[in-house]
């Protein structure tokens, strides 16, 4: 990246500039020292423009359909006159230091809408499931008019519990007959998710879905026994179909 012009910058990611926006995140990506410098100016500059979107982190275990979902819910709020943005994070080769960055490519009717601005971020070294930069991303878009924000974490893990800490709401996805890859990350995930949506919920996935909706509210019970325990909602959806989606974005803008 070239000589960077902060001040231009701020005011096209406040205009809402799609390429401005792209060109703000290339700036808080990078490492070079003065693009550091410049990454914070731009930061405090745009800092009364943030914390006005609905901040959802997504994670999921492996083939839960986190971007088909992403893809779906996105389509239903842009209609509705939501701005939709979402920061994916892909994992980075530790060998080649390379990420294939596809998400975009299953979320392609979301990305096609003018409401909706989908940034692949390389995971790099860091731990979490997140990007270095993925919270300084979520101010720019913020500034630029998204009112929801979306981040979608590499992958599931015990360790992956950083998004957590940085939107509003924590969603968890995950299917019917997922009992042994949950039972690896119940403690490092449930615990912490603020809703639970069993995806796949359609033909004849619909009876284990929610049969596994229902073992996971018993499992909820146990790990945070007592009336007053907080427990996530579990619901049931399908983002193929679109069952059960205003369910899901009920809960997340309830917990909110």
């Amino acid at each position: 990246m070239s000589q960077v012009d902060v001040a231009d910058l701020a005011r096209g990611v406040r205009a809402g500039s799609r390429q401005k926006v792209a060109r703000a995140i290339t700036l808080l990506e990078s490492s070079r020292p003065d693009h550091r410098e410049q990454a914070a100016e731009l930061l405090v500059s745009i800092a009364d423009a943030t914390g006005g979107s609905v901040r959802v982190g997504i994670s999921g275990v492996p083939g839960a359909g986190k971007s088909t979902f992403i893809n779906a819910m996105g389509r239903r709020l842009v209609e509705r006159g939501s701005r939709v943005a979402v920061v994916a994070v892909d994992p980075t080769s530790r060998r080649t230091g390379g990420s294939i960055l596809g998400d975009r490519t299953r979320m392609a009717d979301l990305a096609a809408s003018e409401d909706a601005f989908i940034r692949p971020s390389p995971s790099g070294s860091q731990l979490g499931g997140v990007a270095r930069a993925t919270r300084e991303s979520m101010l720019v878009l913020e500034a630029a008019g998204y009112d929801v924000v979306v981040v979608e974490t590499v992958g599931v893990g015990q360790n992956e519990i950083a998004v957590s800490e940085m939107v509003d709401t924590f969603l968890l996805l995950t299917l019917a007959r997922a009992g042994d890859q949950l039972q690896g990350i119940k403690r490092g995930i449930l615990e912490l998710a603020d809703v639970i949506a069993v995806n796949k919920a359609d033909g004849d996935g619909a009876g284990p879905a929610r049969v596994a909706a229902r073992e996971l509210s018993g499992a909820m019970r146990l790990m945070m026994p007592g009336p007053a325990a907080r427990r996530p909602a579990v619901l049931t959806c399908s983002a193929q179909t679109g069952d059960g989606l205003d369910e899901v974005w009920s809960a997340v803008l309830e917990h909110r």
